[in-house]
């Protein structure tokens, strides 16, 4: 087999799994007054330096819910909110200055909350936060 083959066999596999985690931890018990969450997994965010792509980070994010929103109300609108993550990755990379292996997490969490008023209206999301996130390439890819 070759070894393209084989990173692409592992690359669906992380993603057949992050699915399956994603839908069923998307919900939080509501019982206790614990937050509402809605997970987005598996979206793949470039590592841009230099004008060039120089790996992928393929990050899980989970949203916490604002107000009566509810995680099938925000299931509909996850691609929307795809979407707009991949779009703003490219505009402007969230790059570590030092690390090709992990996004900028702070930044990343701003992006969102900022694109999330236009998609599913003001006070639908609480907080952001970057849950998983899993390079690509894991070494090798550090900037000098």
């Amino acid at each position: 087999m070759r070894r393209r083959d084989l990173f692409a066999l592992g690359t669906l596999a992380l993603a057949g799994t992050a699915v399956a985690t994603s839908a069923s931890a998307s919900e939080a018990p509501s019982g206790g007054g614990g937050a509402v969450t809605a997970n987005i997994a598996g979206v793949g965010l470039p590592i841009i330096s230099g004008g060039r792509i120089r790996n992928y980070v393929f990050v899980t994010i989970s949203l916490t819910l604002g107000g009566s929103f509810t995680p099938e109300q925000m299931r509909a609108k996850e691609p929307y909110f795809r979407d707009a993550l991949v779009r703003a990755a490219h505009r402007t990379p969230f790059v570590l200055a030092n690390d090709w292996t992990q996004v900028d997490a702070p930044a990343l969490c701003a992006a969102m909350m900022r694109i999330a008023p236009s998609i599913a209206g003001p006070g639908s999301i609480a907080s952001v936060q970057v849950a998983l996130q899993t390079p690509r390439r894991r070494t090798g890819v550090v900037a000098s």
